[in-house]
């Protein structure tokens, strides 16, 4: 029989300022006056009423020179092209497949836009367009690189490259896109033995690291052999991990998980979601980031 953790409600300690040295963010909620001076100029998240700014939503007020917007503190994914995103596809259409990125929108995968099978370079045909369910099918998770952004926001995704493509084995976790920090890559092989895609839409990858790349297969054939014990297990620790660090408002690059990783392997997996070893771990982690800065 499964062993039940139960725990009285406590007071919740206030967590330590993660921003960035040079002060304190200015927070503000919708309808909170930004400034008076008639001098600024009025960028996203606010409007301007009784010659006031105010803000429109919630988040941290960002001035560059004389332009002032406010960055939301929990909002969806704004595409930028050469971003990298993981997302699950939600619908096969005429030439084209619909994908779910955490956006506001719907992406759009372009049949013209993605590898076929074994890099082949020629036109798509008929045929091609038949078989589009042989490649991807709804619920399949893909990684991608955003192609180029509509007007309306949606966002076009391409899989050119072999590193892109299907994804097969391993954990989705959902964070805010605010939390990933942008870096030159995102896909990264941990020497803790699991790799992981930090998509900038929020959605993580947590796969265990391939023993060889597979280059023939074009990025749509998946490995379903059985995955050892040990390497489920350091899938789950990282998984904690980053759900630890998400919680405490910590940035989420290589490095910060894999100091959060090694502060955890003290703890059992299932520990590692328990409020008291989390704050422990997100706080060694912090100060190991702390001292690689200075």
């Amino acid at each position: 029989m499964a062993a039940i953790t139960m725990r009285l409600p406590v007071p919740r300690k206030p967590v330590g300022p993660s921003a960035p040295r040079g002060g304190e963010k200015h927070l503000v909620a919708p309808g909170d006056t930004i400034t008076t001076d008639t001098g600024y100029m009025r960028g996203h998240g606010t409007y301007v009423e009784e010659e006031k700014l105010i803000a429109s939503v919630a988040g941290a007020v960002e001035r560059v020179n004389k332009l002032v917007c406010v960055r939301a503190l929990k909002t969806r994914y704004n595409g930028e092209v050469g971003d990298i995103v993981v997302g699950r596809i939600t619908e096969v259409q005429q030439k084209r497949w619909k994908v779910e990125t955490n956006s506001r929108l719907d992406s759009v995968l372009l049949l013209s836009s993605m590898n076929l099978p074994g890099g082949e370079l020629r036109r798509r045909s008929a045929e091609d367009e038949l078989a589009m369910r042989d490649y991807l099918q709804e619920g399949d998770l893909i990684s991608a690189e955003v192609q180029s952004v509509f007007s309306d926001g949606a966002v076009s995704l391409h899989t050119r490259s072999l590193k892109y493509g299907k994804l097969g084995q391993g954990v989705l976790v959902q964070v805010s896109p605010s939390l990933v920090k942008r870096q030159k890559t995102h896909f990264h092989d941990l020497p803790c033995g699991a790799s992981v895609i930090l998509g900038n839409n929020g959605f993580i990858w947590i796969y265990p690291t391939p023993e060889q790349k597979d280059e023939e297969a074009g990025g749509f054939t998946t490995n379903l052999e059985l995955v050892p014990l040990s390497d489920r297990e350091v899938i789950s620790r990282l998984r904690n991990c980053i759900v630890a660090l998400v919680t405490q408002k910590l940035m989420l690059f290589d490095t910060s998980i894999l100091y959060c990783y090694e502060a955890s392997l003290p703890h059992q997996i299932k520990d590692i979601l328990k409020p008291e070893v989390m704050e422990e771990i997100v706080l060694e982690t912090r100060q190991r980031l702390l001292e690689l800065e200075g």
